[in-house]
């Protein structure tokens, strides 16, 4: 009988329903398992899924019996897939679940921004209103979107998907080209124009040693436009202290994440101390979480580990 054992059941959503494969297996699930307790927990395990949980070379080398790791998720860099590739373990995670509630929560962050909603509304429940002598007041700007420009970074399918609600609301919309890559085709915009010309910045890109802190205090300070900063993909895409640093110079209007480098947070991420500030919005990583999009992943999951039973593995990354 095939053992399966899920490492982090509480990263999806409890709307989901966890359905299970239709052959005959072992279902063993934890809702957290702490990296230590990894190779305790998937003792005898033929397939592991974990969505965060790491499975590096010292598990891998350890579990004899383990033959796949189904990651419910698109990123896998969480698993050492060398050691995996090695050994033989088939490696799957599942692709364009979150093709509408990403941009969709790009979007909220957007709006929220260019229009100051988290800092009017605050002024509301601080009795601003109410004293105000006319019908409204000015305490925040607000822009309109259509006719912006919109910088997107990252030209995969949640890019394009952008693009598309960005071009809806009337904006200019540019790919930058990746940064000290030339001749990447008509799709791309220079990298160096996109940070420029842009009045909002979003990163929909893969973190790798080439997009690491690919925005920093160089980008910022070209940065005519004072545009928005938007992450809704990877933290560790921009320069978290430079950002902050950006923001005080009054190099950028505002910032939406949803993403940090370290999450949950540590104590000393330089975002924490600015969180009560009108134009800085920071959302737990939850730009993929949408009930649609969390069924439709765990679907894909269902039917990656029953395409391993039978024979024909799918998504795989090894």
């Amino acid at each position: 009988m095939t053992k399966i054992v899920f490492l982090d059941r509480s990263t999806i959503g409890p709307s989901v329903t966890v359905t299970k494969p239709g052959f005959d297996h072992q279902w063993i699930e934890y809702d957290r398992t702490a990296p230590e307790r990894v190779i305790e927990r998937l003792k005898g395990a033929d397939i592991a899924v974990s969505n965060k949980v790491p499975i590096r070379r010292d598990a891998i080398e350890a579990l004899p019996d383990l033959k796949m790791i189904c990651i419910p998720a698109t990123g896998y860099d969480a698993f050492d897939t060398a050691a995996c590739k090695e050994r033989g373990i088939v490696v799957s995670n599942v692709r364009g679940y979150a093709v509408n509630t990403v941009p969709e929560h790009t979007f909220a962050l957007i709006l929220a921004l260019r229009r100051s909603l988290v800092g009017f509304r605050q002024d509301v429940i601080d009795g601003e209103w109410q004293k105000a002598a006319q019908f409204c007041f000015f305490n925040h700007p607000i822009r309109d979107l259509a006719g912006s420009t919109l910088g997107i970074f990252g030209e995969g399918v949640l890019g394009q998907e952008v693009a598309k609600l960005g071009q809806a609301f009337g904006m200019r919309t540019l790919f930058a080209a990746h940064k000290g890559v030339e001749g990447l085709g008509p799709l791309y915009t220079p990298f160096d124009q996109v940070i420029e010309e842009a009045d909002v910045l979003t990163m929909h890109a893969p973190l790798m040693p080439g997009t690491a802190n690919m925005i920093s205090d160089r980008e910022f300070g070209m940065m005519t436009r004072k545009p928005l900063i938007i992450n809704a993909s990877r933290g560790g895409l921009v320069d978290e202290a430079a950002l902050v640093r950006a923001l005080d110079a009054g190099q950028i209007s505002g910032i939406g994440f949803d993403v940090l480098t370290s999450e949950p947070p540590q104590p000393d991420n330089p975002l924490l101390a600015i969180l009560d500030r009108p134009n800085v919005i920071v959302t737990p990583h939850t730009a993929w979480a949408s009930d649609e999009a969390m069924q439709t992943l765990w679907d894909q999951v269902v039917t990656h580990l029953e395409n391993f039973h039978r024979g024909e593995p799918s998504n795989r990354v090894v």
